[in-house]
């Protein structure tokens, strides 16, 4: 079977008709892209592997339940789960704090449900990505700090150590990295909930 030229939707319809190989086409077809993708989140190999394992077992899963609604969309749609899955894993690890106590907008309690049906899970992937883009707002300094402290799970004190600020300086640009998205959220009337 010359794969470059099936459609990974025939090689999804040969897998769910009993064709275990094609399964393994459609994994070495798309692994690199898959797990470079992993790697540019978490950073770590042993981790990476583990959530690509994780997302294919997740794959598995669903197609044989007969849940999976392909509409030539099997790469994208395997892209989602494994971006769930290294959501779950920082969450897991409490790498994404929530600022509940604080009283500042909190951005990311939008992402903490676990229990979402298929077209909240759409919307939650839309707010993670949307987030992503708007943060590319904030002035250098602020997004730096929000970088550190959100996506690389950095104390205060680290982050102070690393840009050569005091700690009171890096909460100070924390906080006015949080109420600047507040605002530019506002500005673009983008509803941030489930």
């Amino acid at each position: 079977m010359n794969n470059t030229k099936v459609t990974d939707a025939s090689l999804v319809r040969d897998y769910l008709d009993g064709n275990e190989n094609a399964l393994g086409a459609l994994i070495n077809r798309h692994q690199h892209r898959i797990y470079s993708f992993i790697y540019s989140k978490v950073f770590d190999r042993d981790i990476s592997e583990d959530i690509f394992q994780d997302t294919f077992i997740k794959v598995i899963r669903t197609l044989k339940r007969g849940k999976y609604n392909e509409e030539g969309k099997f790469l994208p749609w395997v892209m989602r789960i494994a971006h769930n899955l290294v959501i779950d894993h920082f969450r897991r690890n409490k790498r994404m704090p929530k600022f509940d106590n604080s009283g500042d907008f909190n951005i990311f309690s939008v992402l903490s449900d676990d229990n979402l049906n298929a077209e909240k899970q759409l919307i939650k992937d839309q707010i993670e990505s949307d987030v992503q883009e708007l943060i590319k707002e904030l002035p250098e300094d602020q997004l730096e700090v929000l970088t550190m402290r959100i996506y690389k799970d950095m104390s205060f004190k680290e982050i102070s150590e690393r840009t050569g600020v005091s700690i009171n300086t890096a909460l100070g640009r924390m906080r006015y990295a949080l109420i600047n998205l507040r605002k530019i959220i506002e500005k673009r009337n983008l509803i941030l909930t489930n």
